[in-house]
């Protein structure tokens, strides 16, 4: 099940080897890990509460997770809508969604990072939501997340096809029958719909999200400040703790 991820990873990286100036390394979620896990315990982020809020069928999310990943060491992954965020979709307004389309290439440009856009865009995927949301609460968020994101991002897959789900669900170690309930669990809808909502009502403008204790950080681009701010955080905690 997992033979498109590796070939995913494999095709991306082979573009890095061809030219570095515009793309950057897709790296395996082991080795990944394997890597942070290594890193001196003074390079990472001390531990704070951090949730990440995310859409599968936004590539600024994508983007921002393969960081969010390395940067912190223990982050809540929801799942949140997009259009109950933004109160409608893209797919309405062609001449914000062009603009929508380059700004994200050029950020991907600056990560360099792989960006090829799945067929389907920017429709909305709700069963691949519906299985992030349970990959969530079996404490595997971040595998899917970057699992899903590098075959939607990478390979300009539709997420929605139960066979490539099937794929990131390997590759993040889910149960099969788990994630094949939670496909057809309507109810999950409301949850995710209703993280997006929350943060409309927070003052966000779109995802990703990210909230260190009580301060929200919306946008891909704010990732290395709410780094900043988890890292005060526990600071001043570890202080007042002293």
């Amino acid at each position: 099940m997992r033979e498109r991820l590796e070939e995913t990873n494999r095709a991306a990286a082979s573009v890095v080897q061809q030219g570095t100036d515009s793309m950057g390394e897709v790296i395996r979620l082991a080795e990944r890990r394997a890597a942070r896990d290594a890193r001196a315990a003074g390079h990472r982020v001390a531990p704070a509460r951090v949730e990440f809020l995310f859409d599968l069928c936004c590539p600024f999310s994508y983007l921002a997770a393969e960081r969010v990943d390395r940067i912190f060491d223990e982050v809540i992954w929801t799942p949140a809508s997009t259009s109950a965020l933004c109160c409608g979709t893209l797919a309405a307004d062609p001449d914000s969604l062009a603009d929508y389309r380059l700004s994200a290439e050029r950020r991907a440009l600056d990560l360099r990072l792989p960006l090829i856009w799945p067929e389907r865009f920017p429709e909305e995927v709700p069963a691949a939501m519906r299985a992030a949301h349970y990959a969530a609460e079996q404490g595997r968020g971040a595998a899917f997340v970057l699992a899903a994101g590098r075959l939607a991002f990478c390979g300009g897959f539709d997420l929605d096809d139960p066979e490539l789900l099937a794929e990131a669900a390997a590759a993040a170690g889910i149960d099969m029958q788990g994630w094949l309930h939670a496909l057809g669990e309507v109810s999950r809808d409301g949850e995710i719909d209703a993280a997006g909502r929350a943060l409309l009502a927070d003052g966000a403008e779109r995802l990703p999200a990210l909230r260190v204790g009580d301060l929200l950080f919306w946008g891909e681009d704010r990732v290395d400040e709410a780094a900043a701010a988890a890292r005060h955080l526990a600071a001043r905690s570890a202080g007042a703790m002293g």
